[in-house]
């Protein structure tokens, strides 16, 4: 009967073998003391579970314990008060407030560059420029995520933020045609740009286009010098109500459709939202046939 039950359990993509979930039993008794995010990270060294860029598949793992204690298999420790670091709440400071209006052409201002923010205090202002002028605000990015400044010879012209990717999306799924356990498996190589802010004081035309341009060509290789892989592909939303999307349209991206404003937040709860416009962007010509593999591999092997 064990056998049977366990067998059939697939999670994020990965097929949990009997032989595996032995392994998880036994780790679990023999770690009575443990936190269940400490035996989640312990069983993810264990079996080689690995996000793309390296890190502890956790919360898939968290997920397989809670389904492995629903059917007896093993008993978790009680759940304990969060330990992680907290977030501290974005405060606004005299760095980000408004400059002098910059008008007229790109070539009146001289070139446009890309800057990576690294750091935490580059990190730090970006996200404050984003908190403070960005119409949606700032959220803390789902898993991995990459900071650009928009720079020129007058000073700092917007910022950009691209992070993980919608986990489920139906028109982009059906689009890159591939399967749900696929999509679980590969979602780490789709990337999405999060937040894109110009500021207000600036009116360069034909800017956000440029830029889109240069992201095309750097985000590969940046992205794998941080994370340790390199994305396929980069999907964005934009919600028409206050935007058009042609910036992205002008640079290459291709409009898949517009969302359904629903989504699953968690088993049993939905959300819903205004419907956003779906764009989306190789960075390779066989985006596709990786995504719908089993062959991409991050930083660490799976």
């Amino acid at each position: 009967m064990f056998q049977n039950e366990s067998s059939s359990i697939i999670q994020c993509g990965r097929k949990i073998s009997d032989q595996e979930i032995d392994q998880i039993r036994e780790t679990v008794g023999l770690f009575p003391g443990l936190s269940q995010t400490e035996l989640a990270e312990t069983l993810c060294e264990h079996l080689g579970w690995f996000t793309a860029s390296g890190s502890y598949k956790r919360e898939a793992c968290l997920k397989l314990l809670n389904k492995l204690e629903v059917r007896g298999v093993v008993q978790l420790p009680e759940k304990r008060g969060h330990t992680g670091p907290n977030r501290p709440a974005i405060r606004l400071t005299a760095r980000t407030v408004p400059c002098r209006a910059i008008n007229g052409r790109l070539k009146d201002i001289g070139p446009i560059s890309l800057e990576a923010a690294t750091g935490r205090e580059a990190i730090g202002l970006c996200n404050e420029y984003l908190f403070r002028y960005h119409y949606l605000g700032y959220k803390t990015p789902f898993g991995c995520y990459f900071h650009y400044f928009i720079e020129s010879v007058r000073g700092i012209l917007g910022c950009i933020l691209f992070s993980g990717a919608a986990k489920s999306l139906g028109m982009r799924d059906r689009w890159i045609g591939w399967t749900d356990e696929q999509r679980l498996l590969n979602l780490g190589w789709v990337i999405n740009n999060n937040r894109f802010l110009i500021f207000p004081w600036v009116k360069l035309k034909n800017l956000c286009s440029h830029v889109l341009g240069q992201v095309a060509i750097r985000i590969k290789d940046d992205w794998n010098d941080r994370w340790g892989y390199s994305p396929v592909l980069m999907e964005t939303f934009v919600d028409p109500r206050y935007f058009e999307g042609s910036s992205y349209k002008a640079s290459g991206w291709e409009y898949l459709g517009m969302t359904t404003g629903e989504g699953l937040a968690r088993k049993g709860r939905s959300y819903k939202t205004t419907p956003k416009k779906i764009f989306v962007k190789p960075l390779v010509k066989n985006f596709r046939v990786l995504l719908c593999s089993d062959g991409l591999v991050g930083r660490r092997e799976i």
